[in-house]
C-alpha cells in the first residue's frame, strides 16, 4: 500500500471532522425491517459494522465468549480466555506473566491468525484502548481489564480496517463491559496447582443503580498470582547429545570461561571451596543450568477500579461516561548477569588474578556469588471517555465522543554490573585489596573469589520509566436512508481524530552502554491520524425463491497520517439468506497497518536469544551434505560447537518503515437445520494476503536458511544479517531489525457448531470450533524463498499447528450446573530441527477442563473447577524458548484447582 498525501481528500476529511460524529462501538449483524416504514424494532450492534440491524446473524466470522462462559473458564485474564481459542495462535506472550513484546515485561497479549499481535486490533466498548507496558508498546496489555467487568467478548475474524481504520488486520477484540447493573454482588476466587504451588486468587466487588433518569456502575478489582520455579517444571535446559536428552546449559560458566593467547579455551575454579586459582580445558561439564534461577510462572499484582454512567439530558439526548484505572505490578526471577557478554574482558598475562601465564579474554563469567537478578514493573494504566448520544427522526442514531488513555510505568532489573567500574575493579592502578578501599580489586578468575565488598561497588539496581498516550475524537451517525422495494436501506457514517504517542527512557547507565545488560535507547514518537468512513446496506432481494433476503454491504474509509500520508481501504460483501435455515456471505476487504512507535522510533538494542546454529556440529555430517559444505565454505572450525543456546542479537526500530497493506477474502455458510433445533453450523473460509509486511525474522530462521542453500547463496548469508568470530567460528552479530520487505499470505478454514437442547430435563449445550492452518507462507523479501510456517513450530514466533480446537458441553438443571471443555492443539514439526532430531515434532495435545457449580440460593453460589485434568506434559520442543518446549502454546504448569464463591444482592 502506498500512502500519499492528497491535500484536497484532506480538506474533505477535516470538513467532515468539523461536522459530524464518533465511532461508537460496533458489532455484527442483518435486519430485514418491515415494509413501508423506517425500522423502528429494536436493533443491536454487533462487531463487524456500524449498522443496527434487527438480526443477529452475522456478516463476518464472530466468536462470542459471554460472562456465563468466562465464570466457566476459571481465568483471571482476558489473555486465557482469548489463547484457548481456536483462531489464536503464534507468539502472544503468555498468562505465566514470563515474556515480553515491545518493552512490556508482563504484559499479555492476543494474536489472531498468528498474524501478530499488533495486527489484531482490541477494542473496549467499541472503542480503541491505549497500548499498555512499560513505555513505548505495540500493542494492547489485556492485563488492564478486569475478567469480572466483562459482560462478553466478541472476536470478529475478519479484516476490518475499513470499519475501524489502523491494525483491523487479522481481525477485532471487541470486549463489552457489564453495564445497567441494579444491586451489589462480590466474588472470591482462589486457585493453585496439585503440586502446591502457583497459586492464584481474586476479589472483585460491583454496584450498580438504575433510574428512569440514567444509570451507575462501579467495579473493583484484585487478582494475584504467586510463582512457580521454572526447575520445579523443567530441572534443566536439554539438548540432543549423542542421540540422547542431556542437560546442556549456558556457557556462561560461574568459574568463568576464557580463551587464552595460544587460542586454547579453558574454564576456572567453580568449587566455591576449591583452589581459587585452579584452571582446566573447558567443556560442556562446566555450563550452569539456569533454571533454578528462572520462574515458569512470575508474581502479578493486579488492581482496578472501573465506573460506567449514563444520564438523560433529555428525552432523545443522553450524557455517557466511561472510568477506568489498572494498577499492575510483577516481578520476573532471572539468571545472575554475566561478564564479557556486553563488553570484552582482557586480562594480561602478569595480572595478579590470571594464574595462567598467558593473555586471556575472559568470554563469560556469571556473577552467581550476586545471586539472581529480579525484573520488576508497575505500570498504572489510565482511560476516561466521555460523549453525548442521541435519536432524531425515525430510527437515526448519532453519538460523539473523547477518549483519553495513558499508560506509564516504571521497571528495571537488580545485580546489574556496571562495566566501567568492573574495569576499574581489574586495573591495579587505582584499585585497593586494603579493608574499606573506595575501588576495591576483584578477582574474576574462579567462582567464590569476587568478595562482597566488590560486588556492592559493581552492582546496581537499574530503573527505567516510560509510557502511552492515545487522544481521540470520534462521532458517528447511522440510521437508513430510504426504501427499495426489498427493504430500507442501513446508512452510517462517521470521522476520528486521533493522536497515538509513546516514549520510554531506559537508565542511564543502560543509554550509555555502561550497564551489563541490553543496550537501549530512549523512544520517543508520535503520530496523527485523520480518517472518515461510510458504510452501506442495501438490501437486494426479499421473500423469493432460493432468496429469502439479499443485502449488498459495503464500506469505505478515508486515513490521513501525518507520517505517512493518505489512503482509501474498503469493504464489499454479500449476505444472502437462500431459505430461512441457511445463509451465504461473501466479503472482500483491504486493510492496512501502520508502523508503531517503537517499530519506527526504537533505539537499537542487542539481547541474548534462543537461537539454533546449523554449524554446530557440522564437521560429524555427511561431506555431502549442503550443511557441511556451507560451514566449510564459510571458515568456520572442525569441531565447533555452539556454546549455549542464545546469540546476541541486533534489534531495534526503523524510521523509513512505511504501512502494510493487506487484501482479505471470507466466504462463509451459516445452517440452521430444522429437523435440529437449537443447531447452528458454521463454515468460513478466509485468504488474507499482505504485502509490504513489517517483519523481523527469527534469527535461527536466518541462520537455517542460508547454511541449507547450496553455495551460501541465500540473501540471509550477508554480512548485514551476521558475522562470525574468525578464530572461534562463534556468530558474533546477529540482525533482526525490522524491515518493509516481506509478504505474507495466510489461509485456512473455520468450522463452528453450537447446539443447545434438553437432555431429561437437563439444559444442555454443546459448543465447538475448529481452525484448520491450510497454508501460512512468508517471503522475507521480493523474490525470496518462500517460507512455510503451516504445521510448524518456528522457535520465538510460536506454534503454526494446522488444527487447533475448542470444545465444550454444559449443562445445568436447578441448582446445578457444570462443564466440559476440551482444548487441542495438532502435532506440529520444529521448523529449526533436522529431521529425526529429538524434538523435531511435536505430538498433538490435549487439555480437559471440568467445572462444577452449585447455587445454594438465588444470591449465593459456589463453583469448583480444575485445568488440565489429566496432568498432560508440554512436549520437547528443540527450538525451546524456555523450560524445553514452546511457553506461547503449551501449558507448563499441570494440573491445577480453583473455586469461587459469588454473593448478589
Amino acid at each position: 500500500m502506498s500512502f500519499k498525501r492528497n491535500p484536497l481528500a484532506t480538506a474533505v476529511g477535516v470538513l467532515l471532522c468539523a461536522g459530524a460524529v464518533n465511532t461508537s462501538q460496533a458489532q455484527q449483524a442483518q435486519a430485514e425491517p418491515a415494509s413501508g416504514q423506517a425500522a423502528t424494532m429494536e436493533t443491536v450492534r454487533v462487531t463487524g459494522s456500524h449498522i443496527k440491524r434487527a438480526q443477529i446473524s452475522g456478516v463476518g466470522p464472530v466468536t462470542v465468549v459471554d460472562a456465563e462462559t468466562i465464570q466457566r473458564s476459571g481465568a483471571t485474564t482476558v489473555e486465557t480466555l482469548l489463547q484457548r481459542l481456536p483462531a489464536s495462535a503464534g507468539f502472544a506472550g503468555n498468562q505465566t506473566n514470563a515474556y515480553w513484546a515491545g518493552n512490556g515485561y508482563g504484559t499479555t497479549q492476543v494474536n489472531l491468525r498468528g498474524l501478530g499481535i499488533n495486527r489484531t486490533l482490541v477494542l473496549l466498548n467499541g472503542r480503541r484502548i491505549v497500548n499498555g507496558g512499560t513505555g513505548a508498546n505495540a500493542s494492547v496489555d489485556l492485563n488492564v481489564i478486569p475478567v469480572a467487568l466483562i459482560e462478553r467478548i466478541e472476536v470478529l475474524k475478519d479484516g476490518a480496517s475499513a470499519i475501524y481504520g489502523a491494525d483491523a488486520v487479522a481481525g477485532v477484540v471487541n470486549i463489552i463491559t457489564k453495564k445497567d447493573f441494579d444491586g451489589g454482588q462480590v466474588g472470591l476466587r482462589y486457585g493453585e496447582t496439585f503440586q502446591g504451588d502457583g497459586a492464584d486468587y481474586a476479589f472483585d466487588l460491583s454496584w450498580g443503580t438504575q433510574s428512569d433518569r440514567g444509570s451507575l456502575m462501579a467495579a473493583l478489582s484484585y487478582s494475584e498470582g504467586k510463582a512457580v520455579n521454572m526447575a520445579d517444571r523443567a530441572p534443566c535446559g536439554l539438548g540432543e547429545v549423542d542421540g540422547r536428552l542431556q542437560c546442556v546449559g549456558s556457557s556462561a560458566t560461574i568459574g568463568g570461561r576464557a580463551r587464552l593467547a595460544d587460542g586454547s579455551t579453558v574454564n576456572f575454579n567453580q568449587d566455591p571451596n576449591g583452589d581459587g586459582d585452579f584452571y582446566e580445558p573447558y567443556s560442556s561439564i562446566h555450563n550452569y543450568n539456569g533454571n533454578p534461577s528462572l520462574n515458569a510462572v512470575n508474581p502479578i499484582k493486579r488492581l482496578s477500579f472501573s465506573a460506567f454512567g449514563d444520564m438523560a439530558l433529555g428525552e432523545d439526548l443522553n450524557l455517557f461516561t466511561e472510568l477506568m484505572f489498572t494498577n499492575r505490578r510483577s516481578n520476573q526471577l532471572a539468571t545472575p548477569g554475566s561478564l564479557g557478554q556486553y563488553r570484552a574482558m582482557n586480562i594480561a598475562a602478569d595480572h595478579p588474578t590470571n594464574p595462567t601465564g598467558q593473555d586471556l579474554v575472559l568470554q563469560r563469567r556469571r556473577l552467581e556469588e550476586a545471586g539472581p537478578r529480579h525484573f520488576y514493573q508497575e505500570t498504572d494504566t489510565f482511560r476516561a471517555v466521555l460523549g453525548l448520544e442521541g435519536r432524531f427522526g425515525t430510527g437515526w442514531e448519532w453519538n460523539a465522543a473523547v477518549n483519553w488513555g495513558r499508560n506509564t510505568g516504571i521497571d528495571g532489573s537488580s545485580n546489574v554490573a556496571n562495566l566501567d567500574r568492573v574495569d576499574q575493579t581489574l586495573n591495579t592502578a587505582i584499585c585497593s585489596n586494603a579493608p574499606g578501599a573506595a575501588i576495591p580489586c576483584a578477582d574474576y578468575l574462579g567462582y567464590g573469589d569476587v568478595t562482597r565488598e566488590v560486588l556492592d561497588y559493581i552492582l546496581f539496581t537499574t530503573r527505567d520509566t516510560g509510557g502511552n498516550e492515545q487522544r481521540s475524537f470520534t462521532a458517528n451517525l447511522s440510521g437508513q436512508l430510504f426504501e427499495m422495494p426489498a427493504g430500507w436501506v442501513g446508512f452510517a457514517a462517521g470521522v476520528e481524530a486521533r493522536k497515538d504517542r509513546g516514549w520510554r527512557d531506559p537508565d542511564q547507565l543502560t543509554q550509555l552502554g555502561i550497564a551489563n545488560s541490553n543496550a537501549q535507547q530512549r523512544i520517543d514518537g508520535e503520530y496523527e491520524a485523520r480518517e472518515a468512513f461510510a458504510e452501506f446496506a442495501v438490501p437486494l432481494l426479499q421473500g423469493l425463491a432460493l432468496a429469502d433476503s439479499l443485502t449488498f454491504n459495503a464500506a469505505v474509509r478515508y486515513s490521513d497520517y501525518d507520517l505517512f500520508g493518505s489512503d482509501t481501504n474498503y469493504k464489499v460483501g454479500l449476505d444472502w439468506q437462500v431459505v430461512p435455515s441457511f445463509k451465504l456471505r461473501g466479503i472482500y476487504s483491504t486493510a492496512f497497518r501502520v508502523p508503531n512507535v517503537p517499530e519506527l522510533f526504537g533505539g537499537v538494542s542487542e539481547g541474548n536469544l534462543t537461537t539454533a546454529d546449523p554449524c554446530s556440529g557440522w564437521s560429524s555430517q555427511p561431506a555431502s551434505s549442503t550443511v557441511y559444505q556451507n560451514c566449510q565454505a564459510h571458515g568456520v572450525p572442525a569441531g565447533y560447537t555452539q556454546l549455549g543456546n542464545t546469540i546476541l542479537t541486533t534489534t531495534g526500530g526503523n524510521i523509513d518503515l512505511e504501512p502494510e497493506d493487506a487484501r482479505t477474502t471470507t466466504l462463509g455458510a451459516v445452517w440452521t437445520p430444522g429437523f435440529a433445533p437449537g443447531l447452528t453450523l458454521t463454515l468460513d473460509y478466509y485468504d488474507i494476503k499482505i504485502d509490504n509486511a513489517i517483519r523481523s525474522v527469527a534469527g535461527s530462521t536466518k541462520l537455517a536458511l542460508c547454511y541449507n542453500t547450496p553455495n551460501l547463496a541465500h540473501p540471509f548469508c550477508s554480512s548485514s544479517n551476521f558475522t562470525r568470530n574468525p578464530v572461534t567460528g562463534e556468530v558474533d552479530f546477529l540482525s533482526a531489525q525490522p524491515v518493509n520487505t516481506a509478504s505474507e499470505r495466510v489461509s485456512g478454514i473455520d468450522l463452528g457448531m453450537l447446539y443447545e437442547f434438553d437432555l431429561s430435563g437437563w439444559d444442555t449445550t454443546v459448543n465447538f470450533d475448529l481452525s484448520y492452518l491450510d497454508r501460512y507462507d512468508f517471503v522475507p523479501y521480493p523474490g525470496g524463498e518462500e517460507i512455510d510456517y503451516a504445521g510448524r513450530i518456528t522457535g520465538g514466533q510460536g506454534s503454526y499447528t494446522q488444527w487447533r480446537a475448542f470444545a465444550s458441553l454444559t449443562m445445568a438443571r436447578d441448582a446445578w450446573s457444570g462443564s466440559y471443555s476440551l482444548q487441542y492443539i495438532g502435532s506440529a514439526d520444529d521448523i529449526n530441527a533436522a529431521p529425526g532430531d529429538i524434538g523435531d515434532h511435536a505430538p498433538s495435545v490435549s487439555y480437559h477442563n471440568v467445572q462444577l457449580k452449585y447455587a445454594v440460593s438465588e444470591a449465593f453460589d459456589v463453583s469448583l473447577g480444575i485445568d488440565n485434568l489429566f496432568d498432560k506434559d508440554a512436549p520437547f520442543i528443540q527450538s525451546y524458548t524456555d523450560a524445553n518446549t514452546d511457553t506461547m502454546t503449551y501449558d507448563l504448569l499441570g494440573r491445577r484447582w480453583y473455586a469461587r464463591i459469588g454473593y448478589r444482592w
